[in-house]
């Protein structure tokens, strides 16, 4: 039988950080990369005996998972988020599948998007997944994709049939400071590599990105909670570009 590792990179996640540990208890071993939380984050996780808890500061995101992914001593690895929960259908599939001969490197999963607890079906949210199993060794993330960042897979990559839930946000004032989080570090990548900003940036490509979002990716389907995540991804794009403009100043 191969081994899998569960790899948590945390911060403040004491909403879920129990449910998550219990949600992925079928792995061989749990270790979570905390940037010094300030919750009751690691009071919760010390509830728990088989989990490995080593606090790293956060610099970004490619680096975060970089520093986890040399803690793993197993064979595979499942990456996961705080707020993202495995199905059953998709346990006992991660389970066949690392356990099969397979010359798969990496695998993305399907991810079902949830605001405030309502399935958001549309919005942009309808073709969401991520890679999140990879064969130990086979993986290292791309240094200056600081934000949304991408892994650098040795091999042949594969999809997952069944779906993982994302329980990512429980208010707008929480989608809003996720948004300008991203839009900083976003901003950030894009001034090291001396971009600019300019009118088209700050006004009419928050506009697309509405309009794609709430009208062709039918986001006004989702209700007023579709509107919502459809103004504020456009509200990210106007928040990553004025950052822009204030770090090139």
């Amino acid at each position: 039988m191969k081994t899998i590792a569960g790899l948590i990179i945390t911060f403040n996640e004491e909403k879920h950080i129990e449910e998550l540990i219990n949600n992925i208890s079928f792995v061989d071993q749990i270790i979570v990369i905390d940037s010094f939380s300030t919750d009751a984050t690691l009071e919760k996780i010390a509830k728990f005996s088989n989990v490995i808890v080593i606090q790293h500061k956060f610099k970004n995101f490619a680096e975060q998972r970089n520093f986890a992914l040399k803690q793993v001593t197993q064979d595979w690895i499942l990456f996961i988020d705080a707020d993202e929960r495995i199905t059953k259908p998709l346990q006992k599939e991660i389970i066949t599948t690392i356990n099969s001969d397979t010359s798969i490197s990496g695998y993305m999963i399907k991810r079902l998007f949830y605001f405030k607890n309502k399935r958001i079906r549309f919005s942009g949210f309808q073709t969401d997944t991520t890679y999140r199993l990879f064969k130990t060794n086979k993986v290292t993330y791309i240094q200056d994709k600081i934000v949304h960042e991408m892994p650098k897979i040795e091999g042949e990559t594969g999809l997952l049939k069944n779906n993982m839930l994302h329980y990512s946000f429980d208010s707008a004032a929480h989608y809003k400071s996720k948004m300008e989080h991203y839009a900083k570090l976003k901003a950030l990548e894009l001034s090291k590599k001396r971009k600019t900003t300019n009118i088209f940036n700050l006004h009419f490509r928050p506009l697309y990105k509405f309009i794609v979002n709430y009208i062709f990716r039918l986001g006004f389907l989702d209700g007023k909670e579709g509107f919502t995540l459809c103004y504020l991804s456009a509200y990210g794009v106007y928040f990553r570009y004025k950052t822009l403009k204030t770090l090139n100043h």
